[in-house]
């Protein structure tokens, strides 16, 4: 049961960052470029367990730019360590680069400067990473969560919605894969909506976290509701806007996700 519940999500990952979920550690197949997977999900529901998951089964594979905006790097590693990952060790190797958005500080003076601050810094990671001249190093651009991106400069719905272009020019022109997690049930106003509309257009992958539509359940902790969107890529057409729903139960070291009804 194990094994084949944890292949559900790793499939839906394997297809974002083009990885073989059953290829061993020494895999030298290359992620698919320009990926970006959006997590949606809520305040009953949280899909953090999806990042969780892909930082544990693709860091030896990718380098990971992480952008918290909810918790510090303690939080992070103390999960992973649960899960067999060492976040630390990766840290240290520079595979698993930090940026804690509350600590970089933000008043009503240098609001506007603060994204503009941060990305800076991502490029300039990006741009060490391709000057050491291995084509093979993939990037992965973290940001955990989306949502509280206005929190931090001051509600400002323009500079959040810059800040998201410029983190997907880098799908493009540096070849990252981008993962995004929002809280969805945030964007209730309008305009703050075109956000979620923009991130979704984006997305090649959406993945929706929300409650069983039956109530609470002892053993099913939600439902997973995904949407490969596929790309241009001819020999994948099959796969496009391929539509796939399964529940999960979180436990402390991962995640059994299985179809509804499957459950052994």
């Amino acid at each position: 049961m194990e094994r084949n519940s944890s292949n559900l999500l790793d499939e839906v990952l394997g297809n974002f960052n083009d990885f073989n979920p059953t290829s061993s550690s020494n895999s030298t197949t290359i992620p698919k470029k320009g990926s970006v997977l959006l997590i949606k999900d809520c305040v009953e529901t949280s899909g953090a367990f999806v990042i969780h998951h892909l930082l544990k089964r693709f860091l030896p594979l990718s380098s990971f730019i992480f952008v918290s905006l909810s918790h510090p790097f303690s939080h992070y590693d103390r999960i992973l360590r649960k899960l067999g990952c060492n976040l630390a060790t990766h840290r240290d190797n520079k595979r698993f680069i930090f940026f804690d958005l509350l600590m970089l500080g933000c008043s009503d003076d240098n609001a506007k400067g603060l994204l503009i601050e941060l990305y800076g810094k991502i490029q300039k990671v990006v741009d060490d990473i391709a000057s050491n001249g291995d084509s093979s190093k993939h990037i992965t651009i973290v940001i955990d969560d989306f949502s509280l991106i206005e929190v931090a400069t001051k509600g400002s719905f323009n500079q959040s919605l810059d800040f998201l272009r410029y983190c997907y020019t880098l799908t493009s022109e540096a070849g990252c894969s981008l993962v995004i997690l929002t809280h969805e049930d945030i964007y209730s106003e309008e305009e703050n909506a075109r956000v979620v509309l923009q991130m979704e257009y984006l997305a090649n992958i959406l993945i929706k976290a929300e409650p069983l539509a039956t109530g609470l359940a002892a053993d099913v902790h939600g439902q997973l509701t995904v949407l490969n969107k596929g790309t241009g890529d001819t020999s994948r057409r099959g796969s496009m806007n391929k539509l796939q729903n399964f529940h999960f139960k979180i436990k402390e070291n991962g995640v059994d996700c299985f179809y509804p009804g499957k459950q052994t």
